[in-house]
């Protein structure tokens, strides 16, 4: 096995063709049967991955080589999200902008050789997998939510909550699901998760789906300054579901698809 099938394998769960932007094969390696998996790997986990006998490792963030340089140009995905909760298409361009803007200029200055070449020093097979799994996290949760409270137009932002919380995923994460914007006894209305499409789109982007109608986002994380924005704009609610917690949820999919390949992964570094 090398990873070039592993990356077509987890592509095709989630129905991509390609890899998107911030995803890709970083040094390539084959015969490969263990894999160390986590959300965050870099130098460090590759030397414990070789000291303990992994054949490969895999990062769910990426930390090297163009996945890192071109991850604001992912972002672009947000803009399909956003026309599907019935954001007009310029204007989902256009607040999309000055974040991606901000992403490309923090991105531009990285050291982005950094750990692709102690994967070359060290020959570590190495990838990352970032939007697919977000991808498959965000249906999972969005279908969820959507068969519980879809028919239930007074829910509140509480049961949302409490929804979430009843997922194993959730209700044990030391950083579980948390309001940041809004109260527990406030209508939830149309509720949008927002996991995909490289990282948060900041506060035009909210208030965009407002709006549209939205009432409550569903993110992995807000920054205080977008928290602080959205609170100001007094339009709707913004609940964190939890980071690490929601990154798992894809990881995990992809690999238990990949144990059913026959292949061992052991998830560390973040994934629940």
């Amino acid at each position: 096995m090398n990873l070039r099938t592993l990356m077509d394998e987890a592509l095709k769960l989630v129905g991509l063709e390609k890899e998107p932007f911030d995803t890709g094969i970083i040094y390539e390696g084959e015969g490969i049967k263990r894999v160390l998996m986590g959300v965050d790997m870099e130098t460090p986990e590759m030397l414990l991955a070789k000291e303990l006998g992994y054949d490969a490792v895999v990062s769910h963030h990426p930390h090297t080589g163009s996945p890192t340089v071109d991850f604001a140009k992912v972002m672009d995905i947000q803009i399909e999200r956003m026309t599907s909760f019935g954001v007009p298409i310029n204007r989902a361009q256009k607040s999309l902008k000055k974040k991606q803007m901000s992403v490309d200029i923090s991105s531009h200055v990285s050291n982005y050789d950094r750990t692709a070449s102690a994967a070359k020093l060290l020959q570590m097979p190495y990838m990352n997998i970032h939007l697919p799994a977000d991808i498959l996290g965000e249906r999972e949760i969005q279908s969820y939510l959507d068969d519980k409270f879809s028919d239930q137009p007074k829910t509140k932002v509480k049961e949302v909550i409490e929804a979430l919380k009843a997922l194993d995923i959730y209700k044990d994460a030391l950083a579980g699901p948390v309001i940041r914007v809004g109260g527990e006894n406030d209508y939830a209305g149309k509720i949008c998760v927002l996991f995909a499409g490289g990282t948060n789109g900041g506060a035009d982007v909210y208030k965009a789906y407002f709006d549209a109608g939205v009432g409550t986002i569903i993110a992995m994380h807000v920054p205080e300054d977008v928290k602080k924005a959205v609170e100001e704009q007094n339009i709707g609610n913004v609940i964190v579901a939890g980071h690490m917690a929601s990154d798992s949820i894809g990881l995990n999919q992809i690999a238990e698809l990949w144990r059913s390949l026959g292949i061992e992964v052991v998830t560390t570094a973040g994934i629940l």
